[in-house]
C-alpha cells in the first residue's frame, strides 16, 4: 500500500510545486525591524559566546545565542535548531552546552570545529515560554493560529528566516554560507527551513524524518508545529525533500526510531530530483539518539559541503 502512494506522488509531482506548497501553508508572518542587541559576552576559551535579542514580529522578541570561534576555519554559520523532548524549559541552552544532554550539544561542538554557530530559541521553549505546564502554551499557539485561518509551522519557519536575517546582519557573516543542523523537533525543521529559506546551503536532519501517511500512534503522535490540516490530501514529505534542492542534504537515521520512519520511502523517492545539491541517506543501529557516530558523520557533511 505504502509503495503504491509513493508511486502516485511520483506520478502527480509535476504540478506539486514549491509556489503551491507555499500558498496552500499561508499566510505566513510579516517581518518587521529586527532591532538586534547584544545582551551579553562570555569567553569560552575557544570561542566566544554571544547572547543576542532580537524581534521576529511585533512584541515577539527572541533571544538567541551566537558562537565564534577565535579561529574560524569555515566560512559558513550553522544555524542549530534544538530538540523538543517534551521539555519546553530548556532550548538554545541544550545545543550549546549550557544544559541538557550532552549527546545534543551539537552547536558547542560544531564551533570548536571552527563554525559559527547560531542557536535560537523556538517558539514555546526555554525564554519564549510562559512558564505554564509544558503543553499548554504550546498548544495555545497552535490552536489560535489554527481558528485564524494559519498554522504554526508558517510561524516556525517565519522565525527561522529571521534568524538568518540576523545572521546576515553582521557584516563580517553576510558572506558566509548557511548551514542548519537539527535532531528529532530539529530534524524536522532541518527538512522544512531550507525547502522555506533558499539561503541554506547544507542541511542534517538527524531522526526527523516522518511521513505523514505513516499511522498515527499514542507513542508517537503528531508535534503541534507540523499540524497542518488537510496536508496528507495534497503532499508529504517526500514532495518537500525533492524541492529542497539545490540545498544538500544529509537525512540521519536509526532503525529503530518511531519517530522518524519512513525515511528509506522519502529517499528514494526525492533523490532523482537531486541536480545540483547531493541528497544522502546513513542510517544507523538504534532509536531516537544522536550518537557520537552520528555527529561526527554530520559534521564531516556540513565540512564538506560548506566549504
Amino acid at each position: 500500500m505504502l509503495k503504491e502512494q509513493i508511486n502516485k506522488r511520483i506520478k502527480i509531482v509535476s504540478y506539486i510545486s514549491k509556489e503551491s506548497i507555499l500558498n496552500f501553508l499561508a499566510p505566513f508572518p510579516q517581518k518587521v525591524a529586527l532591532d538586534l542587541k547584544i545582551v551579553e559576552e562570555t569567553d569560552q576559551g575557544s570561542y566566544l559566546q554571544t547572547k543576542l535579542a532580537y524581534y521576529v514580529e511585533e512584541e515577539d522578541l527572541v533571544t538567541a545565542y551566537l558562537l565564534i570561534p577565535k579561529e574560524i576555519k569555515f566560512d559558513a554559520v550553522v544555524f542549530c535548531h534544538h530538540q523538543h523532548a517534551g521539555n519546553h524549559r530548556l532550548g538554545k541552552s541544550e545545543v550549546v552546552g549550557l544544559a541538557g544532554d550532552p549527546n545534543q550539544h551539537y552547536a558547542k561542538e560544531l564551533t570548536e570545529l571552527g563554525f559559527v554557530t547560531f542557536c535560537p530559541d523556538a517558539i514555546a521553549f526555554e525564554e519564549r515560554s510562559t512558564g505554564d505546564a509544558d503543553w499548554v502554551q504550546h498548544y495555545f499557539e497552535l490552536a489560535g493560529r489554527i481558528v485564524k485561518g494559519t498554522n504554526l509551522l508558517a510561524k516556525a519557519l517565519h522565525d527561522v528566516s529571521v534568524g538568518i536575517d540576523a545572521i546576515h546582519s553582521f557584516p563580517k557573516f553576510q558572506e558566509f554560507k548557511i548551514g542548519f543542523i537539527g535532531h528529532s523537533y530539529g530534524g524536522k525543521m532541518a527538512i522544512w527551513a531550507p525547502f522555506y529559506d533558499d539561503r541554506i546551503s547544507a542541511s542534517v536532519s538527524n531522526c526527523g524524518c516522518l511521513p505523514y501517511r505513516h499511522p498515527i500512534r499514542k507513542d508517537c503522535g503528531y508535534q503541534m508545529e507540523f499540524c497542518i490540516p488537510n496536508i496528507t490530501q495534497h503532499f508529504d514529505i517526500e514532495n518537500i525533500v525533492a524541492l529542497i534542492e539545490p540545498c544538500s542534504l544529509l537525512i540521519s537515521a536509526t532503525n529503530n526510531d518511531v519517530w522518524a520512519a519512513g525515511h528509506d520511502e522519502v529517499y528514494d523517492y526525492a533523490k532523482p530530483y537531486f541536480k545540483k545539491g547531493f541528497l544522502a541517506l546513513k542510517k544507523y543501529e538504534g532509536g531516537h539518539v544522536f550518537t557520537p557516530e552520528m555527529r561526527t558523520n554530520a559534521y564531516a557533511f556540513l565540512s564538506k559541503y560548506l566549504s
